[in-house]
Parts: structure tokens; C-alpha cells; sequence
């Protein structure tokens, strides 16, 4: 079953953020090489959660799919390209993930294989999307009050935004505790349902996906805890 990757670096020392940004163009190469990735994207992140279009040069993600878990894992603990982000970071987390359901395209492809296997434990769910140039000022203006109330939300148990081209190219990921959760604040009326039908109705997104996932295993931390954890650690 293919396997869903989410690797989450923060870089603390100028040094290691300047590398971090080169690597924004020259990663991609080492990535592309190895035989057992598939689909995958390098982000960088806003400042605050993420949610915002002003950049945070300490914090990059990776996303990949594999083949399977095992693959991911071995792939990942080997290859060069992963071992130099893990040494340059200051803290790493990756969360190895199960697509159980996917609408959209991602740069024109449909990344993740979904399947129907029951979700036994918290669902994640990722949005992403290419904004219309023409729309970006009114999107951005919404985006704080919207992360605000995700912030606010007790059930939320992680949430980071990242994407691939400041104020252009956005992606949103949380975690749930389950579905149900998860689309009460969906649909519940405030600036997140007003934004959604603002972008049915206007249009704003040129390009976009939404899916869902298990949350199969998380490795390391991030702002000192485990993402599933609900306290930080002493």
C-alpha cells in the first residue's frame, strides 16, 4: 500500500537556514534520483504556524509518497539527501501517512492512492491549492482569522501550513482526533466556512486538492513534542 510521507525541518543558525534555502533548488535533483520515490514536493513554510505569506526561513518540508512504509523508512534512513536535513536541522518530524480519500490535482497529477480501509485513530487531513494572482490579496486577508480559530479549536491536535511558492502555492495540513471533529469545524459558520464558499463562489483557486489520511507513525518532534501528543514536554 503506498505510503505517504510529511518530513517537517526547522534550521536554527543562519548558516544552516542559507542551506536550507539552496536546497529549495538543488534537492530536487537528489530526489528525483532515487528510483523509490514517487510523487513529491519541496515547501517551505510562513511564519507563526505556517499560515501566513510571510516566509519562515527556519522551517522546510518534504512531502513524498512510496510504495510502502518500510520503503519510506529504509529510503529515508539512508539516503543522502534525507541524512543531510536531518543533520542540518536543529529538530525533525516526519508522519507516515495513509490516503483514505483524494479529489483534485496537485501540478496536474493525482499524487496518492487512496484506499477504504477504516481509519482507527486520529485522520489528517491536507489541502492544497494554486491561488489566481488576481485573488491573492483577498486571500491572504482571510487567513489569519481562519488559523486563529483553528488555533482556538480544543480538538486540533497538529496543524502546519507550508507551500511551494510564497503567496501563490498553499498547503494546509492538521490532525484530527477523528472525522467527526474534523468536519464540525469544517462546516461549522465562521471566517473558514465564509472563506470556502468565497472560493465556490469567486473562484480563487486556479488548481486544488483536498485529502484525507491515517496517521500510521510519527518519529521525532516538533516544538518539542510528538505532533499526536496533546502537552508539550517538560
Amino acid at each position: 500500500m503506498q505510503a505517504v510521507t510529511l518530513s517537517l525541518y526547522r534550521f536554527d543558525s543562519l548558516a544552516a537556514r542559507l542551506w536550507a534555502f539552496g536546497q529549495m533548488a538543488t534537492a530536487r535533483f537528489a530526489l528525483k534520483a532515487l528510483p523509490e520515490i514517487g510523487f513529491f514536493k519541496l515547501c517551505g513554510s510562513g511564519t507563526g504556524e505556517g499560515f501566513t505569506p510571510i516566509p519562515n526561513t527556519g522551517v522546510y518540508a518534504i512531502l513524498a509518497t512510496w510504495p510502502d512504509a518500510g520503503t519510506a523508512r529504509r529510503v529515508m534512513d539512508q539516503a543522502r539527501v534525507f541524512c543531510r536535513y536531518a543533520a542540518m536541522a536543529s529538530e525533525t518530524c516526519t508522519l507516515y501517512l495513509g490516503s483514505r480519500s483524494a479529489r483534485g490535482a496537485w501540478s496536474g497529477q493525482a499524487p496518492f492512492e487512496t484506499s477504504d480501509a477504516p481509519i482507527d485513530g486520529p485522520i489528517a487531513a491536507l489541502t492544497r491549492a494554486t491561488l489566481k494572482p488576481s485573488v491573492a490579496l483577498r486571500f491572504w486577508r482571510r487567513v489569519p482569522d481562519i488559523s486563529q480559530l483553528i488555533g482556538e479549536d480544543p480538538n486540533v491536535m497538529f496543524k502546519i501550513g507550508v507551500g511551494e511558492v510564497p503567496l501563490l502555492h498553499q498547503v494546509t495540513f492538521s490532525i484530527w482526533p477523528d472525522a467527526a471533529t474534523m468536519a464540525g469545524f469544517a462546516r461549522a459558520d465562521g471566517p473558514h466556512a465564509r472563506a470556502i464558499r468565497a472560493v465556490r463562489e469567486e473562484r480563487w483557486f486556479s488548481e486544488e486538492l483536498y485529502a484525507r489520511f491515517s496517521v500510521d507513525d510519527v518519529t521525532g518532534t516538533w516544538e518539542g513534542r510528538v505532533p499526536l501528543q496533546t502537552t508539550k514536554k517538560a
